[in-house]
């Protein structure tokens, strides 16, 4: 019996396809994932199915959709009497979301070592998800000075940056030799994720503010003070607006968004340099032609494109997500036309291992496509929602988004039908950057809108 694959599914956290060489960036340089995507499949049009890091990571493990695995669409905040909402640092005990059988478990059973390694952020220790072996950071974004657990041990502070431990650690457990045993290693690094200034220098000097290309329909985000207080943010996370540290409460001179952009720019040459450490050494342990490797964000990254900042918004900026496969069985130097998203890569990476896909996951194995043979039609589709602004649908060529009938609120998160009209319908061929009024009587706009009527209708909320 040929041996089964080892695989890895590398995720960095907030990087959009539009930044990335082999999905046409002409001055940000990322040679690993270009070569990556020479060696295998790329996915032009990949799509975070909840465009936020809790949310979207549930999907990757569960193979189901936000609404279903964890029962609503916000990254998990506790409400203490006083100072309140907050993020917790560490998952809860017991398992309240994820509860079916999920993509590492079933690995498992079939025989795999399963590893997590890196950011978690999903409401649920992973050796309760099914892994072996974790380590994993606190909750808290940080590149430097980041806590640490492994395997539910003490908390500890490895020396110098974290994305360089959690790299080592997934290529140690890659190429030891201990057992015969296929491995899965769920890599997750932080970068290109704020905070923009805790990285190596020479990531942070390595692009000039003239390499800097804005999206065409980038505007301005508000006034002085929400600029100010956005802007430290971004360059510090947690130890800005958490813990106030005296060092990351002023705004360096100069800090605009082209700046951002520039900071945007080297963390994910950084999250390439570190893809480029793992092939390497799979390459050097003889163990890079028996690994399918997947590389992919959870979720995009506005940088003020229609004025917004972050994530979780219907737009291109913040659901589209690189995807790019290489392995055993994977079509080389190819660039798919199929719709992939998140919830796709489980029943993906179990078919590469000769495992069954549960009944229970809501994906479709993206196997036919790295193969030469693309979806279409309806079949070619991929749903996203999230809290603010209900559910949408993407096509090869439109996006359709209809809002909820009645908005979320911080205390009542119950699930609302959507509303029967769209408030964005955009052709993206014609319209890419999503700035002419939306059609929302155009044919292809009302056959979309009435597939996300269904899909809202069809579609459990959990748990």
């Amino acid at each position: 019996m040929p041996r089964r694959p080892n695989l890895l599914f590398l995720m960095c956290d907030e990087l959009r396809a539009f930044e990335v060489g082999c999905y046409g960036h002409r001055t940000l340089r990322t040679p690993n994932i270009d070569a990556l995507a020479r060696r295998g499949t790329r996915f032009d049009v990949a799509v975070s199915n909840c465009p936020v890091c809790m949310p979207a990571r549930s999907v990757v493990l569960s193979g189901q959709y936000a609404r279903t695995c964890n029962g609503y669409l916000l990254n998990t905040a506790w409400h203490p009497k006083e100072g309140g909402w907050i993020m917790p640092q560490w998952p809860r005990p017991g398992r309240e979301h994820c509860r079916s059988r999920t993509l590492p478990e079933a690995l498992r059973d079939a025989g795999y070592r399963t590893h997590a390694v890196g950011k978690w952020h999903v409401e649920a220790w992973p050796g309760v998800l099914g892994f072996d072996y974790y380590v994993i950071p606190a909750h808290q974004h940080a590149n430097s000075a980041q806590w640490y657990v492994r395997d539910g041990g003490p908390v500890y502070v490895p020396d110098g940056f974290g994305l360089d431990h959690e790299v080592d650690e997934a290529i140690a457990a890659l190429t030891d030799h201990a057992d015969d045993r296929p491995r899965f290693v769920y890599l997750n690094l932080g970068p290109p994720h704020m905070p923009l200034l805790d990285a190596p220098q020479e990531y942070l000097d390595m692009y000039t503010r003239d390499d800097v290309v804005p999206r065409d329909n980038v505007r301005s985000i508000g006034d002085e003070a929400t600029t100010t207080d956005t802007f430290l943010t971004y360059l510090w996370d947690y130890r800005y607006y958490r813990d106030r540290l005296p060092y990351c409460t002023t705004l360096p001179e100069g800090c605009d968004l082209i700046e951002l952009h520039r900071l945007y720019y080297g963390l994910t040459s950084w999250v390439d340099d570190a893809l480029g450490r793992v092939v390497a050494a799979l390459e050097a342990a003889g163990r890079l032609d028996d690994t399918l490797i997947v590389f992919t964000s959870d979720h995009g990254e506005n940088l003020a494109s229609h004025g917004r900042m972050g994530k979780a918004s219907p737009n291109e900026e913040a659901i589209r997500v690189p995807l790019v496969v290489a392995g055993p069985g994977v079509e080389a130097g190819r660039v798919s036309g199929t719709v992939a998203s998140l919830v796709d890569t489980a029943p993906t990476l179990l078919e590469a291992a000769g495992v069954e896909t549960p009944g229970h996951m809501q994906g479709r194995s993206l196997s036919a496509s790295l193969g030469g043979r693309d979806r279409a039609g309806d079949d070619n589709l991929a749903v996203f929602e999230n809290i603010d602004h209900g559910v949408g649908v993407r096509s090869a060529t439109h996006t359709v988004n209809l809002p909820w009938s009645r908005r979320f609120t911080d205390v009542d998160i119950a699930p609302r039908p959507v509303a029967p009209e769209p408030d964005l319908a955009s052709d993206v061929t014609a319209d890419p950057f999503q700035i002419g009024p939306s059609d929302i009587d155009a044919p292809e706009a009302v056959r979309l809108a009435e597939f996300v009527r269904r899909w809202d209708r069809d579609t459990p909320w959990g748990p």
